[in-house]
């Protein structure tokens, strides 16, 4: 019984935590690198893919996808979304894809940089990130 209780109380610490939900690989809303997403400098970009890669974005998450994509202006990294996600979606990125990318400009790793929020390709959308950054991922929350 003692055994069960002090279970129950080291499951309630784990839980309250902070950690993001079990499983996530460092993806979950909460997690330190979903929290830079700001609805404040969304903007909206287009361009062709001239790479598609994972990468790991900050120590101890799991690996994400993230593109290369040359605008008018310029190439600028974009991040996706975590590997486990994006890899499973119907919709396939690939380099030379003319893509239009909606999302949050922020500044990563010393460099500017574009959080997707949707990916239009052709006539199809792909919503990662609903518009304050909760990502498609995240499953059921409070509306």
């Amino acid at each position: 019984m003692a055994a069960a209780l002090w279970l129950l109380g080291a499951t309630t610490v784990e839980a309250q935590t902070g950690r993001g939900w079990r499983g996530s690989g460092g993806w979950g809303t909460g997690a330190q690198y979903q929290r830079m997403f700001d609805p404040g400098t969304v903007e909206t970009l287009a361009g062709e893919v001239t790479s598609v890669a994972r990468m790991v974005p900050r120590k101890g998450m799991s690996s994400g996808i993230h593109l290369q994509l040359k605008t008018e202006t310029g190439t600028l990294p974009v991040h996706l979304g975590p590997a486990w996600y994006i890899e499973r979606l119907d919709m396939k990125i690939v380099k030379g894809d003319k893509l239009e990318i909606k999302g949050s400009r922020v500044t990563f790793e010393g460099k500017p940089a574009i959080i997707a929020a949707e990916v239009a390709k052709g006539d199809g959308v792909l919503v990662l990130r609903d518009a304050s950054g909760i990502p498609a991922w995240a499953g059921w929350r409070k509306r």
